[in-house]
């Protein structure tokens, strides 16, 4: 038996736990999740900035949400963020150095191309950057954008278009706007970008543990019982 049979012989058990409407959900809702996009935010401040995003990634079904924590911890309005913090995979940076590089050295190990994101400059724009294999994007601070460090690591720069006088939009809208428009871009292409099956049911798995008291201790509670006589 393959490891993902046996995933499939766990999630099977956990849904016949949870609700009728829960499973529908996790089926409808892990069809549509992507790594394809993943997201960072370096040193973001402003804890209702640092929730929205957490609910946008959701709202678009971005799986990853890599937090660079190098002067302002990240926290999380929970009237904000809405639960989104149960759905998406969170990954924080905090090494005491360069978490900057820390986070960008493990998104390439992950295959990421490294798009950092601003308003100034010649640069591609959202309908024009090549969205043909996995990236990250980068969001800096709500005061001076991204650090030096990621401007020299970046692979690409990305911007949204503007035609007004202010500079730049608030953080957790660039996202929003930046995400719309990419899956709006993926959705319209022939990439293969969104979870295959194994994947998604990994996800699901995690979503069950999620929802669950003792999840974990569950799940492993059901393995031992379909598979210690393997």
């Amino acid at each position: 038996m393959t490891e993902h049979e046996r995933d499939l012989r766990v999630l099977s058990e956990l849904y016949s736990i949870i609700t009728p409407s829960k499973r529908e959900m996790f089926d409808r809702i892990a069809s549509e999740r992507t790594k394809h996009i993943a997201v960072a935010l370096e040193n973001v401040y402003q804890e209702h900035n640092a929730s929205a995003v957490l609910r946008s990634c959701d709202c678009f079904g971005i799986q990853q949400l890599h937090v660079i924590e190098k002067d302002n911890q990240y926290k999380i309005q929970r009237d904000i963020a809405l639960g989104a913090g149960r759905w998406v995979d969170m990954f924080n940076y905090d090494e005491e150095d360069s978490p900057e590089m820390q986070c960008i050295d493990q998104l390439r190990k992950d295959g990421y191309r490294i798009i950092a994101t601003s308003p100034h400059g010649n640069t591609p724009t959202i309908h024009e950057l090549d969205i043909s294999k996995p990236f990250a994007l980068i969001f800096g601070t709500e005061r001076r954008g991204i650090s030096e460090e990621v401007q020299q690591a970046a692979d690409e720069f990305v911007r949204i278009p503007m035609y007004g006088f202010s500079e730049s939009f608030n953080i957790s809208v660039s996202v929003a706007i930046m995400l719309n428009v990419f899956r709006q871009r993926l959705e319209e292409s022939t990439i293969e970008w969104k979870f295959n099956e194994i994947e998604q049911t990994k996800l699901k798995l995690k979503w069950c543990q999620s929802i669950l008291n003792g999840g974990p201790l569950i799940e492993a509670e059901i393995r031992r019982r379909l598979f210690e006589k393997e």
